[in-house]
Formats: C-alpha cells, sequence, structure tokens
C-alpha cells in the first residue's frame, strides 16, 4: 500500500498534466495556465484529490532543477560573450531599477527592508518559459528584440540563483548578516562555476566523445540525468542550491559538441516535472483567497506590468534603443517570474508576508503570466500601428532618417538581410536598413532592426542616408534590373564603396560580376549565412569569429526547429 500511495499522487499528476495541455493548446494559451488551475482544481484547496507531501514537492522541485538545466545548456560561453552588453548593462540595469521600484512599496506597507529587497528582486524577475513559449510560437526566436530579452533573462537567472541561495539562508536562524551571506554564497558560486567549466573541459567532453562512438542516444539521455543529478547534489552539499547545480551542469554540457542532442533527448523530462511544478504551485494557492481577493490579485497584477514596462522601456530608451523595440521588450518582459512562486512559498516569505498576502501575490503573478500573451498581442498591434504610420510619412516624403555613423547599408530587409543584420550586432558594427516592400518593412521595424522605407536608386535617399560615410552597401536580392542601376551610379560617386550582393546560382554570379559587383552565391543553411560572412569579413573578423558565429546562427536555427 505503501508503493501505492507513492504512485497515486504521480498518476494523479501525469493525468491532469496531459488534460491541461489538451485544453491550453487549442486555446492557445500557454500551458503554465493550465497546469496552475489544475492545481488548484485538485488541491487541497479544491476538490483535495491529492495532498502536498514529500512526493509532490521533490517533483517539483525536480521540475526547478531541469528548467535550470535547459538555461545551463543556452549558457555557453561564447553566447555570453555575444549578448555581454545586453546582460551587463541591460540586464543589470533592468533589475536595479525594478528591484528599488518594488522594495520601495514593499517598504511603504511596512515590511523590513530585508524582506523589502528580497520581494522587490523577485518581482523584478521575468518568466523564462512565458517568454520562451511566446517567442517560439511567434517564430521570433532570433530578431534583436528577442537577443536583447533573451540576455537580460539570461542575467536575471543568474540573480534567481543567488536569491534561491540567499532565501534559503534566512530558513536557518543561525545564520550570518545578509552581506556576508551573499558574499560568501557568490563567491562558492565563483569557484563552482570555474569549477564546471574545467570539468566539462577535460572530463565530460571526451567522455560524451567515447559515448558518441557508441552510437546509443540512451547512454547520453542516461549520462545527462546523471550529470545532471550529480552536480545538483554536489551544489546541495557545499550549501549552494540543488538548482545552481543543475544550472552549472547544463553550462558544461552547453560547452561540448553534443549539446543538441542531449537538448533533444532531455527535453521531455523537463518538461514533464516542470508541469508537475506548476500544478504543485497552483495546488498552494486558495481558490477561496482568489475568490474574495480577485480584484486585488488583478489590480497587483496590472500594477506589476506597467511598473515594468515602464522602468523596462525607460532602461531600454536610456541604453538608445529604438522606442519601436524599447516599447516591444517592456511588455514582453512585464509578467512576474516562476521563481517567484518558489520563492513566496518558502517558510521565511510566509512567515514575514503571512499566508493570504503570499498567495495573493503568488496569484497575482501568475495573473501576470495569463494577460502577457494578450498584452505581448496588443503590443505588437500598437508596434505595427507605430511603423506602419512611420511608412506612411517616410513613403510621403520619400526619404529617412540620416545614418551618419552607419557604417553597412542593407538593401532588402527580408530573411537574409536580417541574418546580415544579425551578424553585424554580434559585432557591434552599426548598419542601416533600407526596404522598400510595405509589409517587409513593418515586419522588419516590429522585429527591432534598423530600417528605413525608401528606393535604394533614388539619388535623393541616396544623399540623405549618406552613402559616404558607409563601407560596404548590401543588395539582399538578386534583382539584375536594380543593381544594373544601382552600380554605376554607386560606382561613380562613392569608389572605395564595396557592393556586395547575395545571389542564387552561379548563372546570376557571372551576371554579378560583370557589373563589376561582389556576388555572394547562398548556399548555407539557414538562408542569408554566407552572406553575412562574408560582410563580417569585410569589418576584420576573422575566420576563426565568423566560423563560431556561424556555428552558434546554425545552432540556434536547429534549435527552432527542434522546438
Amino acid at each position: 500500500m505503501e508503493a501505492l500511495d507513492t504512485l497515486l499522487p504521480i498518476i494523479i499528476l501525469l493525468f491532469v498534466g496531459i488534460l491541461s495541455i489538451g485544453v491550453t493548446r487549442p486555446l492557445r494559451m500557454s500551458p503554465i495556465i493550465g497546469y496552475l488551475i489544475a492545481g488548484m482544481i485538485i488541491g487541497t484547496h479544491g476538490f483535495a484529490w491529492i495532498e502536498e507531501d514529500h512526493t509532490t514537492h521533490f517533483l517539483a522541485e525536480l521540475g526547478v532543477v531541469f528548467l535550470l538545466f535547459d538555461i545551463g545548456l543556452h549558457f555557453s560561453l561564447a553566447h555570453l560573450w555575444d549578448a555581454r552588453k545586453d546582460i551587463l548593462g541591460f540586464g543589470s540595469l533592468q533589475i536595479i531599477f525594478c528591484t528599488a521600484a518594488f522594495a520601495l512599496l514593499a517598504l511603504l506597507i511596512g515590511l523590513e527592508i530585508d524582506i523589502a529587497i528580497i520581494i522587490g528582486v523577485t518581482l523584478a524577475l521575468s518568466s523564462t518559459a512565458v517568454v520562451a513559449q511566446i517567442l517560439s510560437d511567434q517564430n521570433q526566436q532570433h530578431c534583436p528584440i528577442t537577443v536583447s530579452a533573451t540576455a537580460v533573462l539570461i542575467f536575471q537567472d543568474i540573480c534567481a540563483i543567488f536569491l534561491l541561495i540567499l532565501v534559503h539562508s534566512m530558513d536557518d536562524p543561525n545564520s550570518s548578516p545578509l552581506g556576508s551571506v551573499i558574499g560568501f554564497a557568490a563567491l562558492k558560486a565563483l569557484t563552482a562555476f570555474i569549477v564546471a567549466i574545467l570539468i566539462g573541459r577535460y572530463l565530460i567532453t571526451p567522455l560524451l566523445k567515447i559515448i558518441a562512438k557508441l552510437k546509443d542516444n540512451e547512454i547520453f539521455t542516461a549520462v545527462a540525468l546523471l550529470i545532471v543529478l550529480a552536480t545538483s547534489t554536489a551544489t546541495g552539499v557545499l550549501e549552494l542550491s540543488l538548482t545552481l547545480g543543475a544550472f552549472l551542469a547544463g553550462m558544461i554540457i552547453s560547452e561540448t559538441p553534443y549539446r543538441h542532442l542531449i537538448q533533444t533527448e532531455i527535453n521531455p523530462f523537463r518538461g514533464l516535472l516542470l508541469g508537475f511544478f506548476f500544478i504543485n504551485v497552483g495546488m498552494s494557492l486558495d481558490a477561496q483567497i482568489i475568490l474574495t481577493q480577485w480584484g486585488k490579485i488583478i489590480y497587483i497584477a496590472i500594477l506589476l506590468m506597467l511598473i515594468k514596462i515602464a522602468l523596462i522601456y525607460a532602461v531600454a530608451r536610456l541604453l538608445r534603443t529604438p522606442a519601436n523595440s524599447a516599447f516591444s521588450m517592456s511588455i514582453l518582459l512585464a509578467q512576474g517570474s516562476e521563481f517567484a512562486f518558489v520563492i513566496f512559498a518558502m517558510p521565511a516569505l510566509q512567515v514575514a508576508l503571512g499566508g493570504e498576502k503570499a498567495s495573493i501575490l503568488i496569484s497575482a503573478v501568475a495573473g501576470s503570466m495569463v494577460l502577457t500573451p494578450l498584452a505581448v498581442a496588443l503590443g505588437k498591434k500598437i508596434s505595427e500601428y507605430q511603423a506602419n504610420k512611420h511608412w506612411k510619412e517616410e513613403q510621403k516624403h520619400q526619404s529617412i532618417e540620416e545614418s551618419k555613423d552607419a557604417s553597412a547599408i542593407i538593401i532588402g530587409m527580408g530573411a537574409i538581410g536580417q541574418r546580415v543584420a544579425d551578424g553585424l550586432n554580434s559585432y557591434g558594427i552599426s548598419y542601416r536598413g533600407i526596404e522598400v516592400d510595405h509589409d517587409c518593412f513593418i515586419e522588419a521595424c516590429t522585429k527591432g532592426y534598423l530600417v528605413g522605407f525608401g528606393d535604394a536608386t533614388d539619388l535623393r535617399l541616396m544623399e540623405m542616408i549618406k552613402f559616404a560615410q558607409a563601407k560596404t552597401i548590401i543588395i539582399t536580392f538578386s534583382d539584375y534590373k536594380i543593381a544594373k542601376e544601382l552600380a554605376p551610379i554607386v560606382k561613380q560617386r562613392y569608389p572605395n564603396l564595396s557592393l556586395l550582393v547575395s545571389v542564387k546560382n552561379n548563372v546570376e554570379r557571372e551576371q554579378f560580376l560583370a557589373l563589376g559587383m561582389h556576388p555572394i552565391l547562398e548556399q548555407s543553411f539557414p538562408r542569408g549565412l554566407d552572406t553575412a560572412v562574408r560582410v563580417l569579413s569585410q569589418y576584420g573578423i576573422d575566420k576563426e569569429q565568423q566560423k563560431k558565429w556561424m556555428q552558434r546562427q546554425q545552432a540556434y536555427q536547429f534549435e527552432g526547429i527542434v522546438e
């Protein structure tokens, strides 16, 4: 009977998890919402089909462990380097601004300063799971807005790890002062980070090479599980946290050539266990409190999102992000984080806040997650309206804003043009896109690319965008008629400019060579990669860096296909 008592909760969790996905997917809602509602229904505050016990809590904690493992898989040192400005600049400022605002509100309602800071940091975090799902649904994984948002989420996840360590220490009555706890935790975490890199390079990579020769994917799955659980246990023994260990395990594997295979093998475990986690959170929500305090919960959820939208927008504009991109990012990151469910459920916070307040806050965070897809859809409509308005103004004047500092001019901002812009962005090279097609212009604007409307062969436009300041012009479509008009004008007026053009075959290649242009034959996957790499070489990016960037782009594209 003891085995039955253990198995029954798992069976119920599996059943309601499957049912949640079956209901939310057709409605295009995040499964997280379904999990939370399902947890409320089956928990002690609902129909009491299942009780919170060691089994449910253990499965929930494993869900967080595998979430952090997945985050670690995307946290390679190369990725960190690519996103360094957004991580260290945008990420840190966003956390500081939002933490200060929410901590001040917590102080105003009478909470102690250490609890206020913890609440501030917790509410400053955004949901990696929700944002990733939205970006995946919109097939918008690698545009400038996504790159910046992902960098902010990486920084937030690192902050969350330290926050979990800090809150765990508060449960210990013999713990040291706040500053000492944070400092000692940071030292241990840094040591663990360095050790993880060394283990990954000198132990895990050679081990996976040996296993790869066996050509058995099941062994990879078993080894990945072993690495996750062993590393989590090791950091637990060091009194850090299981989640930090899981993050480091993912980071170890991210530095190996087998990351994508292991990610594919481990994804079912991560999704299943993360579902258990959200169901467990739902079980902790008091339906009675939600029914009696629903007005307050909705008010707090909306207030949370409005404060974050305002502050994230302000930070983005402070860092000179275009207004449209700043607005889109602020809405995308406006919700609360899944870490809030963990932190507000911890004994130290439950005591400080009181059970009812903690439940209201958790419910408000869940509410912000429910509202996020709607807010993003509304924000996209607003962004499209603003971009369309901008398009009409530029169409009317047949000119775009001056771009004196643009080092590259990209003519055509479709898939190839966007890929080239991604490459230039990765190395901090300034560019300006030109697009004459309305739909393409609107799409590029809403994704955060720097693009203006205009016909590149218009002489007035060429003067306005200061071609003379640019080093390279890239035509991303093989329209011989346009190239024939553009090439002589550029050669005559700006003889030092490199004129590149993306072509589909050798016949086109010969045609454009005859015009004195530099044709690039697109052969690699995804589209635009060959052109982007050639452009990077124009700006002195060495072949090794080009190769690594190319591999990362292919890896990101592969992830999008797998997901």
